[in-house]
Order: C-alpha cells, then sequence, then structure tokens
C-alpha cells in the first residue's frame, strides 16, 4: 500500500510529465502578432514589437520585410530600402551557399542569353538552376516596389521579375505584383505588354481600382480615347462614393475632351476641381471646354484664377483671349493675346486666334500678317485660312 503522501507526489510528478511544452519562441508569437497589426493598417502599434522581434532574433528577415513594408507605405523609401537590405542580409546569414550559388547561376544564365552559340540544353540546363531560388518572395516583391515608388526603375524591373520568376515557381498568384510589373512595362512603353499584364492582374482580382486606372492611362497614352473612358467608367463604377480617386475624373475630363465630348468633360473637371482646387492645369482644361460649349464667361472665370496662380503661362492668356474674343470683348481679348506672344513669340495658335479677333474687326491685313507667322512657324490650320481668307491681300 502506497503512503498518501508518496502517492500525491507520485500524480503530480504525472502532470508535470504530460503538460504540453510550447516549443514557439516568443518573438515569433510577437512576430505574428505585429502582422495582424500591420494587415489592420496599424502600423504604429506594429513597429515596436518588430523591433522587439529583431531585437531577440537579429536573423529574423521577416521582420526587416516587414519593417520595409510600413516605411514604403508611409513614403519613407530611403529608410525602407534600408530596412530591406537588412532583411536580404539576414536571409543570405541563413542560407550562405544557396545564396551564392543562386547568385552564380543567375550570372550564368544572364551570359548565356547573350550568347548565340550557346546550346539550346546549355540555356534549359542554366534556367532549371535558377528554380532553386534562395530567396524570399515577400521581400523581392516589396523591394521591387520600394525602387519603383522610389522612382528608381531601373533597378525596380529585375527584382520585380525576380519576384514574378519565383511566384510561378512557388506558384503564388498575386495581382499586386502584376500590378507594379505592368507599371513597369508602361513606363517603358512597352503598351501591348502592359495590358496583357494587367488582364492578368485582373484574373487574380477582378475589382482592382488601380489596374482598371493603369489600364486607362495605357488607352490615353495610345490615344485610344474611348477605350479610356471605359476603363475610366468602370474605375469610378467600383470607387467608394465616399471616397473618390479624383484622378480618375482627371483623366476621364481630358479623354472626353478628345472626344469632343466637352460637355461631359466639363462636368469630370467640375468633380476634379472640387476634390482638388487651385491647380492651374485643371482650371485651364476647364477653361478650353467651356469655350468649346460658348460658356465664355465661365471660361474666363477660370482663366483669372488660373493667371492668379501663374502669370507666366502662355496659355492661360491666349485662352482667356479667345473665350473674350467670343464674348466679342475684342480690344480685352486682343491684349490678353498680345501677352501670350510676348510670354511665347513661337506661339503659333495665339496668332491664329489674334488673327480671328482681327478679322472680326476688319483688320485684314494685320490678320493676314498673323496668319502668316502662324504658318512659318508650322502651325496646321493657318495654311487653310490663308487659302480661304488671305487670297489676294497685300
Amino acid at each position: 500500500m502506497l503512503l498518501a503522501g508518496f502517492a500525491n507526489l507520485l500524480n503530480a510528478q504525472n502532470t508535470d510529465e504530460q503538460k504540453p511544452v510550447d516549443s514557439i519562441p516568443e518573438y515569433e508569437k510577437l512576430y505574428k502578432k505585429a502582422v495582424t497589426f500591420i494587415d489592420s493598417g496599424k502600423y504604429k502599434e506594429a513597429i515596436p514589437m518588430l523591433k522587439k522581434v529583431l531585437k531577440d532574433n537579429k536573423e529574423f528577415y521577416m521582420a526587416h520585410t516587414k519593417l520595409a513594408f510600413i516605411l514604403m507605405k508611409q513614403k519613407e523609401y530611403k529608410e525602407a530600402e534600408e530596412e530591406i537590405e537588412k532583411s536580404e542580409m539576414a536571409f543570405a546569414h541563413m542560407k550562405p551557399k544557396e545564396y551564392e550559388d543562386y547568385k552564380e547561376s543567375v550570372k550564368k544564365f544572364e551570359k548565356l542569353k547573350k550568347t548565340p552559340s550557346a546550346s539550346k540544353e546549355a540555356k534549359e540546363e542554366a534556367q532549371n538552376a535558377l528554380k532553386t531560388i534562395p530567396l524570399d518572395f515577400e521581400t523581392q516583391k516589396i523591394k521591387g516596389i520600394i525602387f519603383f515608388l522610389n522612382n528608381k526603375f531601373t533597378e525596380s524591373k529585375p527584382v520585380i521579375d525576380t519576384a514574378v520568376g519565383i511566384a510561378k515557381i512557388e506558384k503564388i498568384d498575386d495581382a499586386e505584383l502584376l500590378y507594379y510589373r505592368a507599371q513597369l512595362m508602361f513606363k517603358g512603353k512597352s503598351y501591348k505588354s502592359a495590358l496583357e499584364t494587367c488582364e492578368s492582374a485582373l484574373e487574380i482580382k477582378p475589382k482592382y481600382i488601380e489596374v482598371y486606372m493603369l489600364k486607362a492611362e495605357i488607352r490615353f497614352a495610345n490615344k485610344e480615347w474611348n477605350y479610356a473612358i471605359k476603363e475610366l467608367n468602370d474605375a469610378i463604377k467600383m470607387m467608394p462614393a465616399e471616397k473618390p480617386d479624383y484622378t480618375a475624373y482627371k483623366l476621364r475630363a481630358k479623354a472626353k475632351f478628345e472626344v469632343k465630348d466637352f460637355k461631359g468633360a466639363v462636368t469630370d473637371w467640375n468633380v476634379y476641381i472640387d476634390g482638388v482646387p487651385g491647380e492651374e492645369e485643371a482650371l485651364i482644361s476647364r477653361g478650353a471646354a467651356k469655350i468649346n460649349v460658348n460658356d465664355n464667361s465661365g471660361a474666363i472665370a477660370d482663366l483669372d484664377e488660373a493667371i492668379k496662380i501663374n502669370k507666366k503661362n502662355a496659355v492661360s492668356w491666349c485662352y482667356r483671349g479667345v473665350a473674350k474674343g467670343g464674348n466679342k470683348s475684342f480690344t480685352e481679348g486682343l491684349k490678353d493675346l498680345d501677352e501670350a506672344i510676348k510670354l511665347k513669340f513661337d506661339y503659333g495658335a495665339a496668332y491664329v486666334n489674334r488673327a480671328a479677333i482681327k478679322m472680326a474687326l476688319k483688320q485684314k491685313e494685320e490678320a493676314c500678317k498673323d496668319l502668316q507667322k502662324a504658318d512659318s512657324l508650322g502651325d496646321n490650320m493657318a495654311f487653310k485660312l490663308i487659302e480661304q481668307y488671305c487670297k489676294g491681300a497685300k
């Protein structure tokens, strides 16, 4: 028969042996907690947690990556670059041999690509070696995006391409990565490839507003105005009403102007200017659209504001002169057009518009001189007007 005290001691020992041991390090738990804060946009709360993680384990590279991500979101790109470099160094320290082997494989593959005499088998062998990529996907993705946002497009491209390569190997679908790849293609004027990459991004994330916006920019750059308007219509429909992206209205206004939907352009400029008041370009553009719907007084009001912002812009003076001419304030209109030409002596359109007012004032000889000057500057309309109005003029 066991003594009660001994039996109790034995039972206590058995209980301790059965108690599960938590094998997850505290710094990993803290890292996961920090990630939940990051996912919720609570960057301020996440930063001290990540720093504590790195204090406990300086080689925990993902903490550096997450810090870089936060700094990127805060537009502190230089600091973000430094943090991502620390992440890569920590990762390389964990797998030094694999990292060095990979770098050698990249060099070999790049060299073979530039060697016409290299056999197909050699190129395939070198490419297969790249599949043992010892790089972290998220780190490469964030690094590439940081470079892009910091306008380091040359540095961004190979990093984004590396991230895309890792994504293919690891079967990762990432719409954001493709969006930035398409941005790089757009910057390089590879419009067709950029559009195809946008479509791939939308297959992963169908309601990706920024991708629709990028598609519209590409279409606009390609002078496909109606396609640009369609992409922007889709983007604007998806935007939350309480938080619109006013740049979508700005680009749509420009596209509508190009297809001569001047009334629609004015409507979109109204939305943009209400959201982003005091922008010179927007005031000039809305003024131009108003002139085309015969709202000359409205155009003058916009151009007055634009000239207050910048008295040295010849375009504002030219358009205001046109609007005043449209209101039959010919003398005032001429003064504005004289100022436009004074600011920009080779401004062909200003000479043409000054000629129009002079014609209205029956100053045909002076008008034709202005048209001759505009023609010598390469203005396309001037020659037609000379043929129509200045035949036989002295």
